[in-house]
């Protein structure tokens, strides 16, 4: 039988390994896990979700969408050096939503969508320094709502949706000689509300459902090349020490600062207020600091300067209207 005094001293050491462990982990979350939300102005538009959202400078543009009822044709301007919002030209075409959005050569283009019966491929161009729309050229796919825009060198992008089936089909916007062209179909499956963003002159798409099952696949698409490539799937690989499984969602949001990819929000097993960055030099993703706000899907999102920002969307049967920004290198500020 250990003395009394052995006993204790053995009780002091493994108290002490607890707490220093304990603490270490600490020190490890506070590294691994960075980024500060704050609460920015509110959305003076109506509360929505399945709007669209495209940025030309240091400014960006927030339109159409739905409360689950009305069906909106509004467009808003947010300053962010001002933290302001500016009413700007109604969208031209029906009230729509889950449509597409992107900008190039300084214009923003916005197009496809649903009205609530019936799945569009009309396309509009806006015009910041005039704060006008011209109707362009129809989309050159299928009439189709939940697909994914991207611009990539002054071109822009569309891809996936569904039209009555779930697409895979990619088709490249000219704004030169208002013209598209089809383009190497997306290298995944086929899917309905995923995420797409741009880093260093190639888009990746990401994230969706097809028929009900949610996609684990990441592709970037090289337009040099016109080839899809394969990324590290989002799924848990035991041999490479990763996992990245909670990526998988659908009708999240992605805005890209610095380089760097992100994925928020969604739905997956409910709704998700958890963020994730892409860096696409290590083929890596790494968690940041999880949205303070409500949990939803269908919002929107874009990147500008330093910071990301996230609002509206929809938790059940409730449309939300708040607005948030992102400082993904800052600590959280408790």
């Amino acid at each position: 039988m250990k003395h009394p005094r052995v006993l204790l001293w053995l009780l002091l050491l493994l108290t002490w390994n607890l707490t220093t462990s304990c603490d270490n982990d600490d020190d490890d979350a506070d590294e691994e896990i960075l980024g500060n939300w704050a609460s920015r102005s509110q959305f003076e538009g109506l509360a929505r979700s399945s709007a669209v959202s495209f940025t030309i400078g240091a400014k960006a543009y927030v339109g159409l969408g739905t409360d689950g009822t009305d069906k909106f044709k509004d467009f808003w301007e947010y300053n962010p050096a001002t933290n302001t919002w500016k009413q700007l030209a109604d969208f031209p075409g029906v009230g729509r939503y889950q449509a597409v959005a992107f900008a190039a050569n300084g214009k923003g283009y916005v197009g496809t969508g649903y009205d609530g019966v019936n799945r569009l491929k009309d396309f509009y161009e806006y015009d910041p320094t005039t704060n006008t729309w011209t109707q362009k050229a129809d989309f050159g796919g299928s009439a189709r709502y939940g697909a994914v825009g991207l611009s990539i060198l002054d071109k822009g992008y569309v891809g996936t949706g569904y039209d009555g089936n779930y697409k895979k089909d990619f088709w490249q916007y000219d704004p030169t000689t208002d013209t598209w062209t089809q383009k190497p179909s997306f290298g995944g499956n086929k899917r309905l509300g995923a995420v797409a963003f741009t880093l260093n002159d190639t888009g990746y798409i990401l994230t969706g459902s097809d028929n009900g099952v949610n996609q684990t696949d990441v592709w970037g698409y090289n337009t040099a090349t016109e080839q899809w490539t394969e990324r590290r799937t989002l799924t848990l690989n035991e041999d490479e020490d990763y996992d990245y499984s909670s990526v998988v969602r659908q009708n999240a949001v992605s805005f890209v600062v610095n380089n760097l990819g992100y994925v928020a929000l969604g739905n997956n097993n409910g709704y998700r207020t958890d963020c994730w960055v892409y860096d696409p030099t290590e083929d890596t993703w790494t968690q940041k600091t999880s949205f303070e706000g409500s949990a939803r899907m269908q919002p929107i999102g874009f990147g500008l300067g330093d910071k990301g920002y996230v609002g509206l969307g929809t938790t059940g049967s409730t449309r939300l209207d708040d607005f948030w920004d992102l400082d993904p290198t800052a600590a959280a500020d408790e």
